[in-house]
This record gives C-alpha cells, sequence and structure tokens, in this order.
C-alpha cells in the first residue's frame, strides 16, 4: 500500500485557535446544567404552571438537536467562521434577555433562541478544526481537545453555578456567557481561517424545514416515553419524524446541491463509526442521570455535593480525550475504541456493585472507569465521521455527528429510563406501601421522588419504611439498566473489531478521504 502523503503541520496560529474554539463548547455545555440549579428560585420569582417549566428546561436542547443538520450545512455555504460569530453574538444577546426575563413566557423564548445560537457553535467549531488541522495525529488531539472542553463545561458549570446563586439572583448563571462570548467575538476574526465551500449552491428551505421537523418530533416522542412511558402520542411522534425524515432524504437524492451528501452512508465506515457514537452516549447520558438521582435520593447528597462527587467522572472524560492521541500511537484506532468500550463495561458493571452495597467512593470509581473508557470512543468516532467528509462538506458532517449524538442521549435517557420505571414500580406494589393513604399511594409508586416527599408527611414508623422500599426499588432498577449498558458497551467493542477495523482499508473508490487514524 502506498505511504500516505506528509500533511502540513498546524502552527502556533492554529494551535492558539483551538484554546479559542474551546470557549464556546465549554459554555454549550454549561448552558445544559446550570439552569436545573436555578429552577427552584426561578420557580418563586417567575410562578410558572407545571408544563411551562418543562418547556423552560426542554426548549434549548429541543431546538440545538432541530437546529443542527441546517446550521452545519448553512456554516459550509456562508463560511463557518461567520456562521460561528453570528451564533456567539446571538447566543451573548439571548444569555442577557434570559437574564432578565420577567414571565414564563420571556424564559421561554429566550431559552429557544440561545438553542438555536447553540445549535451554530458545535458544528462550526468542530468543522473548523477539519480545516485548521490536517495532520490525522494533530487532528484526532484537537478533537480531544474539543470534546473535553464539553466535559470541563459539564463539571465545572454546576459548581459556578452554585456560587452564583448563593450570592445573586437565578438570572446570573445566563450571564456567564456573555464576557465569554465577547472575547470569542474579539479573537475568532483574527486567529481562526474562515472556510467555506466555494461551489456550494442556495440553502434548500424545504429541507431545512423538513430536517428540522424531523429531528424534533423523533426527540420529542423519545423524551415523552422518557417521562411517561410508551404510549400512543410518542409512538405517533416518532412515528411522524421517521416520515418527515424519509421525505428528507428522498429530496436529497435529487437535488444538485443537497443538504446532507447521502453518499457519505454507504461507507461502512462511517455508518459504525455514528452508531459507534449514538451507542456510546445512549449508555453515558442514561448512566449519568440516573446514578445523579441515586447519590441524591438514595445516598441524600445535595445537589452541590452531588456535583462535586461527580468531578472525577468529569475529569477522567477530559483526561481520557486527551490521551487519545497518544494511545493512537500504541495501537489501532479501532482496538483502542474496542479497548475503551471493554474499560467503560468494567465501569457499568462497577457501578451496579457499587449501587447494591451503597458505597460511595466505589460508585465514584465506578463512574470515572467508564468515563476514562468512554472518552478515546468519542474522539475517535467524531474524528473518523469529520474525516469522512471532503472539506467543503465537513459542516454537514459534523452536524450528522452532533445531531446523533443528541439522539444518542435521549434515546440512553429514554429506554434505561424505562427500564428503572418499571422494575421500580413492579417493586412497589400494594403490600410494600401498608399504611400509606390511599390517594398517596400512586404518587409514592410513580417515582423515588415523590415516595421520598410522601414519606416525609407520614408518621415515622409509616415514612421510613415506605422510603427504605422506595430507595431499595429504584436502586435494583439503576443496577439492571447498568449490566445493560456494561452489555451494550461489550456488543459495540465486537462491532467495531469485526467492521471498523476492515473498513478502515482503503479498499474501495472514495475510501482513500477517510482519516489515516482509522486503520
Amino acid at each position: 500500500m502506498n505511504k500516505a502523503p506528509e500533511m502540513p503541520r498546524a502552527g502556533r496560529r492554529e494551535w492558539i485557535g483551538l484554546a479559542i474554539l474551546a470557549l464556546p463548547c465549554i459554555l454549550y455545555s454549561m448552558d445544559m446544567t446550570v439552569l436545573n440549579l436555578a429552577v427552584p428560585a426561578l420557580s418563586e420569582d417567575l410562578k410558572p404552571s407545571s408544563a411551562q417549566l418543562l418547556w423552560i428546561v426542554d426548549i434549548y436542547g429541543f431546538m440545538v438537536a432541530g437546529a443542527l443538520v441546517t446550521m452545519g450545512t448553512l456554516g459550509d455555504r456562508i463560511g463557518r467562521r461567520r456562521l460561528l460569530l453570528i451564533g456567539a453574538t446571538a447566543f451573548g444577546l439571548a444569555s442577557v434577555f434570559a437574564a432578565f426575563a420577567t414571565s414564563a413566557e420571556m424564559l421561554i423564548a429566550a431559552r429557544a433562541t440561545l438553542g438555536i445560537a447553540a445549535a451554530t457553535l458545535a458544528p462550526s467549531t468542530l468543522s473548523l478544526l477539519r480545516n485548521m488541522f490536517h495532520d490525522p495525529k494533530e487532528r484526532t488531539f484537537a478533537i480531544g481537545v474539543w470534546i473535553a472542553s464539553y466535559s470541563a463545561g459539564a463539571a465545572v458549570g454546576p459548581i459556578i453555578g452554585g456560587i452564583l446563586l448563593a450570592y445573586f439572583w437565578w438570572g446570573s448563571v445566563f450571564l456567564i456567557a456573555v464576557p465569554v462570548m465577547v472575547l470569542l467575538l474579539v479573537l475568532a476574526p483574527i486567529l481562526l481561517p474562515e472556510f467555506r465551500d466555494p461551489q456550494a449552491g442556495r440553502l434548500d428551505i424545504r429541507s431545512a424545514v423538513l430536517s428540522l421537523a424531523a429531528v424534533l418530533a423523533v426527540i420529542y416522542g423519545v423524551k415523552r416515553m422518557a417521562e411517561h412511558g410508551p404510549g400512543t402520542e410518542a409512538f405517533l411522534f416518532v412515528l411522524a419524524g421517521l416520515v418527515l425524515g424519509t421525505i428528507f432524504a428522498r429530496r436529497q437524492k435529487r437535488l444538485a446541491d443537497p443538504l446532507i451528501d447521502l453518499a457519505l452512508f454507504r461507507r461502512p465506515a462511517f455508518n459504525v463509526a455514528l452508531l459507534t457514537n449514538i451507542l456510546s452516549l445512549f449508555v453515558a447520558f442514561g448512566s449519568f442521570l440516573f446514578v445523579a438521582q441515586y447519590l441524591q435520593l438514595v445516598l441524600g447528597l445535595s445537589p452541590l455535593e452531588a456535583g462535586l462527587w461527580s468531578l472525577p467522572s468529569a475529569l477522567a472524560f477530559v483526561v481520557g480525550s486527551m490521551l487519545t492521541g497518544k494511545l493512537t500511537a500504541l495501537a489501532r484506532p479501532a482496538t483502542v475504541m474496542a479497548a475503551g468500550l471493554l474499560v467503560a463495561a468494567i465501569g457499568f458493571a462497577a457501578v451496579a456493585w457499587a449501587a447494591l452495597d451503597e458505597g460511595l467512593v466505589a460508585l465514584v470509581v465506578a463512574m470515572t472507569i467508564f468515563s476514562i473508557g468512554l472518552a478515546p470512543v468519542f474522539t475517535l468516532t467524531t474524528d473518523l465521521i469529520v474525516g469522512a467528509a471532503p472539506p467543503e462538506r465537513a459542516g454537514a458532517a459534523s452536524a450528522i455527528s452532533e445531531t446523533g449524538a443528541e439522539l444518542g442521549g435521549a434515546l440512553g435517557i429514554a429506554v434505561l429510563g424505562s427500564i428503572v420505571t418499571a422494575v421500580y414500580r413492579k417493586t412497589m406494589q400494594a403490600d410494600s406501601l401498608s399504611g400509606v393513604p390511599e390517594p398517596l399511594v400512586e404518587a409514592a409508586r410513580d417515582t423515588l421522588g415523590g415516595a421520598r416527599a410522601i414519606a416525609g408527611q407520614l408518621p415515622e414508623t409509616v415514612g421510613t419504611p415506605l422510603l427504605a422500599v422506595a430507595r431499595e426499588a429504584f436502586t435494583s432498577g439503576l443496577v439492571l439498566a447498568s449490566l445493560i449498558s456494561a452489555a451494550i458497551a461489550v456488543l459495540t467493542a465486537v462491532l467495531i473489531l469485526g467492521i471498523l477495523r476492515r473498513a478502515g482499508t482503503p479498499d474501495s473508490e472514495g475510501e482513500e478521504s477517510l482519516p489515516a487514524t482509522v486503520a
């Protein structure tokens, strides 16, 4: 096989530019976490209805997921740096709007605008990396830094948010973004290159609307399943999204300049990398959510204490992402990904054991193990997905990667959440609730949070046994979900070893554009 041509190395400007690109990524993940801490204070101030409160929390993620494909393709057309600057400006202004909202409706509108603005950040930053770092090893390291910045944002978000809420009003958590976005607007034109597809045609508005509607319908349906279990409404939304997605795909085949190049999906390496990324996020999102609930509702930690005990796992993501380049120098990337998934499987199994034992330190160690195992998987699958596309289509490929990530996370929460809920409700049978007043039985059987609230209202002789049974029921659900996550991680590792290693060999037309890091 011919030796791959030497790629140009990145200079000082590119490496400083990488630090600039990490800033919006940190804010992106911080904004997903800090709101949860502010919910009690803003609820007291704005007095939203239960439906409005759900929309305040959910609308951000919905708009991010729905707009990613359009924004990624738009960056290819108008320029990725230009799109990043537009998005940063909109994000900063929407943050101010959210901070000083005087009604629930204003805050919902601000959060929706924040979501659309955030949808410009991920694909534009990732596609700019594709053009700044041409050497495969340097690009892998740069993507590792990019992914680590999301983990860093998720780690420091609750801490910074908690400090701000201790001294200021709830809107202060949104103002974190303003100085960072101002810094980005000053430095990005100096340090970041501009890139656009010189042959790009006009944006197909109908395709953009179809992609938005399809993704929103699927994500909303999946979220309904997570909150209320499988039902007709959730199924109809998912079905509608799939139908709209099919119409979207057929339209792309007819367009001379499609929103998404469907030829990417004919590459086995691209498909397996995308599926691996989705499955990895499936197990990661579900596990983090239910472990966070376990820390607070079973072990009795405060939100801030739970956030602090979660720091080691977030730092493990950062370390694992940064070390990915060194690991691929020692072994084939497909082997590194498979090994990482096997390490993650050990971590998930350890979570199940630690949960049964109610060991806080053991649980933190287990979370750290699966985090450090998954970090190289996220880095390398993202590298493969973006590297599979030609430079002029990197924005669209980045959007596909990010949309898959949103879908994987939503599915993980919905499916694993349904499993945890089913086990919890099955365990909380009538004979376990003796002494609980009949009007309160259903609420106690619904969630652990509900059972905990009810237990506090009942006499100690009834409330204490109720809480013990409820905690045991939730723990049983978490154990089963963790073991399923471990099994999924092992099966995904087998998938990678069976397909991705063979797909990395440039043995078919067009395969030479795959990144050298695959082989």
